[in-house]
């Protein structure tokens, strides 16, 4: 609930608004910062609210600046109470100043800021929950909020080059598939019906063009109707748990996007063991929190066959060398990080290879992409030109 308090500080009166459960928490909260409360009134803001989580919403690059400013001040001397008022008057997204007032809020009232985050689970991750924990427990929580915002920027980073490579082919698809839509719903069947007029024997490609114009002049409200309700049940199928294994393991199969996704899947669970590792996390713990690192379910049921085997006794190395789905560098480089003791730094270094490999297919995906978009898009055009010419062709011919 929303109140509203009006307060005396330092012979000044202070009007402010505050989330809370009841009014009573606010007039303690009011008591302990030594106000003298004057009036406390619940207020409705349900509509703000609701116009404000649909404008502006909180993405991940509001997530990445946020622990970044944090960290910074933190290791600047800085007290995270002082920290978020600072952020609090310097953001002008409004649900994100409401979430930081609201944080603070928390913590002032004796609540520690990863029982703060709580609150916010959709936002930051098990992960990032856990680091700043263990960063309270340690003492050191700007250090290892520094080390989380440094994963996040690179986990943004990561995220754009797969997009970035990804648009290009996209577009021209999807571009591909509108125009021939036009064209053979509306432009085609007019060009098509001046053939009825002539005694002309039409070839194979002209009358398939013409039964799937006709096709789609006829019945294009309902292929429409047909592709929402297809895409409807397929999300609906992918939501279940039978159905999103097996189309993470049919992406895994893919030529090319299977190496991709493979790779991404390693470079994410890599990066956040390491970080984790590195502040001081169990590697026990760590495993049952990477789990949740990568989207891949086949990914997520491995790590976490992986957690049960070193629960049981095994190493990380040994764990991961009985399952299939692990390659033998990340076997052999996380044995010799255990052997060594250097296991964060191992996954580290891991984590970049797989970066790097990651790109190159990458880059190889958008190569061979390329090409064959060409191929496809010059196979229809010279059909359409075929289907459209030869007709034309052969009725000059006749007339001679």
């Amino acid at each position: 609930m929303l109140f509203q308090y009006k307060a005396l500080k330092n012979g000044k009166t202070v009007i402010k608004k505050i989330e809370a459960s009841t009014q009573e928490i606010v007039l303690d909260y009011l008591q302990k910062n030594d106000y003298f409360p004057i009036s406390v009134i619940e207020i409705n803001d349900k509509k703000i609210n609701i116009f404000d989580s649909l404008i502006n919403k909180i993405d991940f690059n509001d997530i990445v600046d946020f622990t970044r400013q944090v960290a910074l001040m933190l290791n600047a001397g800085l007290t995270l109470i002082d920290s978020l008022e600072i952020l609090k008057k310097q953001t002008n997204k409004i649900i994100l100043k409401k979430m930081i007032e609201e944080i603070s809020i928390k913590i002032k009232g004796g609540s520690s800021f990863s029982v703060a985050l709580l609150d916010y689970k959709n936002l930051f991750s098990k992960l990032y929950i856990s680091l700043v924990k263990s960063g309270e427990a340690s003492g050191k929580l700007g250090e290892i909020l520094l080390r989380l915002a440094d994963n996040l920027e690179k986990e943004r980073e990561f995220k754009s080059k797969l997009k970035g490579a990804l648009v290009y082919p996209a577009i021209v698809i999807i571009g591909m598939f509108v125009v021939m839509f036009i064209m053979v719903t509306f432009v085609l069947p007019k060009l098509l019906g001046l053939y009825k007029d002539f005694n002309v024997e039409l070839p194979l490609s002209t009358k398939i063009l013409i039964a799937v114009s006709n096709f789609s002049t006829q019945f294009w409200p309902l292929v429409l109707v047909l592709i929402f309700v297809a895409s409807y049940f397929i999300k609906k199928y992918l939501a279940t748990k039978v159905g999103k294994n097996n189309f993470d393991q049919f992406a895994l199969k893919l030529p090319v996007f299977g190496k991709i996704i493979s790779i991404s899947a390693l470079v994410e669970s890599t990066r956040t063991l390491a970080i984790l590792i590195a502040s001081g996390i169990s590697i026990l713990d760590a495993l049952s929190i990477v789990v949740d690192a990568t989207e891949n379910v086949v990914y997520q049921q491995a790590f976490l066959t992986v957690s049960h085997k070193v629960e049981k006794g095994l190493s990380m190395g040994t764990a991961f060398e009985q399952e299939e789905i692990f390659p033998p560098i990340l076997v052999q480089m996380t044995q010799v990080g255990e052997q060594t003791g250097k296991l964060d730094d191992t996954l580290f270094r891991l984590s970049k290879y797989f970066e790097m490999q990651s790109e190159m297919a990458t880059k190889t995906m958008t190569t061979l992409i390329e090409p064959a978009i060409l191929v496809v898009l010059g196979v229809g055009v010279g059909f359409l030109v075929m289907s459209v010419i030869t007709p034309i062709y052969n009725l000059t011919n006749s007339f001679k």
